[in-house]
């Protein structure tokens, strides 16, 4: 209870004392490309591999004449809608990101860089961290948008290259039945997701004490801990959304 009690100080602390909005701007723009930008290639290959394994393996499962072979493309569709997309995107950029600000704020702290900003009177929560969290809440959901997109497309290409369902079923499957709300949740979950990485690892990172080995620890904490609250608030948000 008191690492929670403490995490929350923490989050009120992003919200004291700032400098200029030019200042946070600047730093927003550079954590957008840190975090979102640099992101990119590593969401495009699993998203396209998973849609494609989805694909394959839909349609090994769904081998019956009473079912339409568009089947397997709508099964896609709702998989990386609902689920793929924006959860295990958000797995794969907790290790990534999550790690990367751990790390970052725990090598500022153990060499005293922190503390040089206070003493200048900077709010150093507010300065370093407030950006990365505003920055992963607005690329998690344009990566995760880029990710079904992919995931889907990589379905049509392993479907149609290996034979188990043609364009025309394909196409018509992922227009069949479609939910629009079923895109407002999965946008809700990657905005839910990025607050929950980014101030879990900048927590982590802030506070660490000791030196190289802890902040290996506080990288592989944050990790693990954005994980399970990723998990939590996944059941949290289908329960209350869907």
């Amino acid at each position: 209870m008191s690492v929670i009690g403490k995490y929350f100080i923490f989050l009120g602390t992003l919200l004291g004392k700032g400098e200029k909005l030019a200042v946070y701007w600047r730093r927003l723009m550079e954590e957008c490309v840190g975090i979102g930008v640099s992101s990119v290639f590593i969401v495009a290959i699993v998203s396209t591999f998973i849609g494609a394994v989805s694909c394959i393996q839909t349609a090994y499962n769904l081998v019956s004449p009473i079912i339409p072979v568009s089947t397997v493309a709508l099964i896609v569709r709702d998989m990386e809608i609902l689920e793929l997309a924006p959860t295990i995107t958000c797995i794969v950029l907790a290790g990534k990101v999550g790690s990367n600000i751990a790390s970052e704020l725990g090598t500022m702290r153990i060499t005293e860089q922190i503390d040089a900003l206070e003493v200048m009177g900077i709010n150093s929560a507010s300065y370093l961290v407030l950006p990365k969290v505003v920055a992963a809440m607005i690329t998690f959901p344009m990566l995760v948008i880029f990710s079904a997109f992919l995931g889907i497309f990589g379905g049509y290409l392993a479907g149609t290259l290996t034979g188990v369902i043609t364009e025309r079923d394909y196409l018509y499957g992922i227009r069949d039945s479609f939910v629009p709300y079923n895109i407002f949740f999965m946008c809700v979950k990657p905005f839910v997701f990025g607050f929950l990485i980014a101030t879990i690892s900048s927590f982590k990172g802030f506070f660490t004490e000791g030196g190289a080995l802890e902040v290996g620890r506080s990288s592989t904490d944050a990790v693990t801990n954005s994980c399970i609250s990723i998990l939590i608030a996944d059941y949290l948000l289908a329960q209350l959304l869907l």
